[in-house]
C-alpha cells in the first residue's frame, strides 16, 4: 500500500486533472469567436449592410443586416454546413475537433494513472508516473495546438465568408471586406485546463523529487556514518 504521503499527492493530480476535464467540456459548450465582415459589390465600389458570425465550438448563428439584400438570423452546425463547400476550412475544422476528443482521452488516462497509484505502487512503467507525465504532457500540448490552429481558422481562412454565403442560399454578385474577428470565453478556457494539466505533473513530480531525496539519504555510503556507529 502506498503512503498517505504519496496517496494525497496523487489524489491531489487526479483532482487537478478532473477540474481541467471539467472547463475543457464547458469551453466546447459556449462561445469561442465572434467574426465580423462587410458586404461588398464585386467592385468594392460601395459597401452594402454587415454579417456577424457567433461561433461555438460545433454550432453559430449568423446574423446578416442587409447582406448582400436581406436581413437574418440564422442558426448552422459548424461541420454539417463546411461540408457544403470543403476545403481547407473544413479540414482544418476537422482536425481541431479530433485534438479536443484527444485532449479529453488524454486527461482520462491521467485520472486513471493518478488513481491507481494512489492505491497501489506500480512498477516504473506506463502505469506510474512515467504514465500521468506522458498523458497529462500530451494534453497540454495539444490544447496549446489546439490553440494554434483555431486562430489560424478563424482568421487566416475563409471560414467565415463561406458560412455567411450558405446562409444566403441564392447565387448572388457580392464578397466579404473589412474582415475582423475577436476570441470568446471557449477560447481563452483553454489556458486554465492546459495550467491544470502541467499542474497535475508538479505535483507528481514534487511527490517523486521528495521521495528520491528520502532513498538517497538512506543510501548514503558508510564512511558517512557517525565514527561511533561504525565501531560496532
Amino acid at each position: 500500500m502506498p503512503s498517505t504521503k504519496k496517496t494525497l499527492y496523487f489524489l491531489a493530480s487526479a483532482a487537478s486533472t478532473s477540474a481541467s476535464v471539467g472547463i475543457l467540456g464547458y469551453a466546447m459548450s459556449t462561445k469561442w469567436a465572434l467574426s465580423i465582415l462587410e458586404c461588398s459589390n464585386l467592385d468594392h465600389v460601395f459597401t452594402n449592410g454587415s454579417a456577424v458570425v457567433q461561433y461555438q465550438l460545433f454550432s453559430g448563428v449568423v446574423d446578416r443586416k442587409y447582406c448582400p439584400e436581406f436581413g437574418g438570423d440564422n442558426k448552422f452546425q459548424v461541420l454539417e454546413s463546411l461540408a457544403k463547400t470543403g476545403g481547407v476550412p473544413q479540414i482544418l475544422y476537422a482536425v481541431m475537433i479530433f485534438l479536443l476528443a484527444l485532449c479529453l482521452l488524454c486527461s482520462a488516462g491521467s485520472i486513471l494513472v493518478t488513481l491507481y497509484n494512489s492505491v497501489s505502487n506500480p512498477y516504473e512503467t506506463y502505469m506510474g508516473p512515467v504514465g500521468l507525465y506522458t498523458c497529462s504532457s500530451l494534453s497540454a500540448c495539444i490544447s496549446l495546438l489546439v490553440l494554434v490552429l483555431y486562430v489560424v481558422i478563424i482568421t487566416l481562412t475563409s471560414i467565415s465568408q463561406d458560412l455567411v454565403q450558405i446562409d444566403v442560399g441564392v447565387t448572388i454578385d457580392f464578397t466579404m471586406i473589412d474582415k475582423s474577428s475577436e476570441f470568446q470565453m471557449g477560447y481563452f478556457l483553454m489556458l486554465p485546463y492546459m495550467g491544470l494539466c502541467l499542474l497535475s505533473i508538479l505535483l507528481v513530480y514534487l511527490y517523486e523529487h521528495a521521495a528520491y531525496t528520502h532513498r538517497q539519504q538512506q543510501q548514503k555510503p558508510t564512511e558517512d556514518a557517525p565514527k561511533e556507529i561504525m565501531m560496532y
